[in-house]
């Protein structure tokens, strides 16, 4: 299941890029030389959870695909998967010497479960953060909420519910960039 969501991450990427140049990528080559064209960071986030997280930047570094996998605490610990389509709104330049400041927003879909339950909604975020001068890393203060259906079963009897945890996630992240 990783290896498929992974698969599906990457091949959007190349969906978005190539939708940007107005050309079609056709042949496995093209999609190789495309995803190793793009600026990627990975690093993690602490936040209701702990999570993975991964960025590919295009379009002049203005748009980026952002997919988070790891544990949240969901009513009791839960895999959690995030996908991500997150804009540059503006850039700060309020620190100079130290770095630039930026404040990103995106919307996108998240997906997650623990044994008994599974859940499937519409995330957002909202993110500030400074990508320092000194070194090839992001830091990052984010909310990103994410609401949607719960269905699972207890004691033998189907239980639907709304996911409302997610609306209060708020984290921190720090990413090295390639």
């Amino acid at each position: 299941m990783k290896k498929f969501l992974l698969t599906l991450t990457a091949l959007f990427c190349v969906a978005t890029v190539s939708a940007q140049d107005g050309k079609f990528v056709s042949t496995a080559k093209e999609v190789g030389n495309t995803i190793a064209s793009q600026t990627w960071t990975v690093g993690a986030r602490l936040g209701s959870g702990l999570q993975v997280d991964a960025e590919c930047f295009y379009g002049g570094g203005k748009n980026y695909i952002e997919g988070r996998f790891g544990m949240q605490w969901v009513a009791g610990l839960a895999a959690d998967f995030t996908l991500l389509h997150n804009w540059n709104c503006c850039t700060m330049d309020w620190t100079p010497s130290a770095g630039q400041w930026y404040f990103d927003a995106g919307v996108g879909v998240n997906v997650g479960g623990a044994a008994n339950v599974a859940y499937v909604g519409v995330a957002g975020c909202a993110k500030l953060g400074i990508k320092f001068n000194a070194a090839p890393v992001r830091l990052a203060f984010d909310w990103s909420p994410s609401f949607g259906p719960i269905i699972g079963y207890s004691a033998g009897t189907t239980v639907a519910d709304f996911f409302g945890y997610g609306l209060c996630n708020l984290g921190i992240s720090a990413t090295y960039c390639f």
